[in-house]
């Protein structure tokens, strides 16, 4: 643990770093923070936090820039940020307003995301594969037409209108919807089977149909991948192999879903630099957090932007993002 005049030093190199990316002298954390020292005494503190691996020196005369290490430190102390009143009410617009299929939503999403945070936003949604069913209802249209509703976990609706061979009464049409939610709710998408015949033929044929119409709408296991403002993390690095590894990276949508999974697992909604698990990212961070729909995970959504990314407002955004989207599928679920 650092002493609260080592901590205040630190904090205040990071902070500089971040917003200047020049490194940070001593003069300047007398200037800005409250320390009461002399310079002298600030850059013996900085000394020893270079010793201690939270600080490096760039050039025998410079001023230091932080480490790995003091970015988590920095991270890990700055507790709890605010969105901005502007991002903030750049939010709650978008999200008043936000409506229609889950793949725009999940797409708009991730637009404001990068907009609000200056940084590459990604927004995954559940694999299919771990996705439940949530509610199934067959809507009668016409004495031999009737609609296939399915809520999903991840608070995607699948509509499928289906005509049937032969007239079928609204009351044997109840009857099917009845059984087949009865066994399908709670089902995965990719074990989608006919509940056994109930002895009524109307009725089976129909739940029979429907369950096989499911079946084939709902087999595609994926992962659907969102990625916006990847031009925004383009003035982030000097040397042109680092953002060609960064960009490389993001076209690939199995990467990307296994690198926030493992992030996630780790427990971690920051990872910095090495603790992405990626040695392209090396330079980069991540913010994440998962998104829930009545109350059961169905994505997730985070940044990824340089390590000298403003930490406080881009977790508050992911933090906010990540809220209100959960809340809207849940209720238009």
């Amino acid at each position: 643990m650092l002493d609260d005049r080592k901590s205040a030093i630190l904090r205040a190199v990071v902070q500089t770093y971040i917003e200047t990316a020049q490194p940070v002298g001593s003069s300047h954390v007398v200037a800005a923070t409250a320390v009461g020292v002399s310079p002298a005494t600030v850059r013996s503190d900085m000394t020893v936090l270079e010793r201690e691996g939270y600080l490096v020196q760039p050039h025998t005369s410079a001023g230091r820039v932080p480490t790995e290490k003091g970015y988590r430190y920095f991270v890990d102390t700055i507790g709890p940020g605010e969105l901005s009143t502007e991002h903030a009410r750049t939010v709650r617009a978008f999200f008043a307003k936000a409506h229609g299929e889950l793949e725009e939503m999940l797409r708009s999403t991730s637009k404001v995301l990068s907009q609000v945070t200056s940084t590459t936003a990604v927004v995954i949604a559940e694999p299919q594969e771990t996705t439940t069913i949530r509610s199934v209802q067959l809507v009668d249209l016409s004495p031999t037409l009737y609609l296939i509703v399915v809520v999903l976990s991840s608070g995607e609706i699948v509509k499928k209108s289906v005509d049937h061979a032969q007239e079928i009464s609204a009351d044997d049409l109840g009857w099917a919807s009845r059984a087949l939610a009865g066994h399908l709710v709670g089902c995965q998408v990719g074990s989608v089977t006919a509940p056994p015949p109930g002895g009524e033929p109307a009725v089976d044929a129909v739940v029979l149909e429907a369950a096989e119409v499911l079946r084939t709408a709902l087999g595609d296991a994926r992962s659907n991948v969102f990625v916006e403002g990847t031009s925004l993390i383009a003035g982030a690095f000097d040397l042109t192999s680092t953002l060609h590894d960064v960009l490389g990276l993001l076209e690939q949508q199995l990467t990307i879903v296994t690198l926030l999974r493992d992030v996630m697992d780790r427990g971690l909604t920051v990872a910095i630099g090495s603790e992405t698990g990626e040695a392209s990212l090396a330079d980069c961070s991540l913010v994440i957090a998962p998104y829930r729909v009545a109350g059961e995970t169905a994505g997730t959504i985070g940044v990824l932007g340089p390590t000298r990314m403003n930490y406080s407002e881009t977790v508050a955004a992911v933090a906010a993002v990540s809220e209100r989207l959960g809340k809207l599928l849940s209720e238009g679920s």
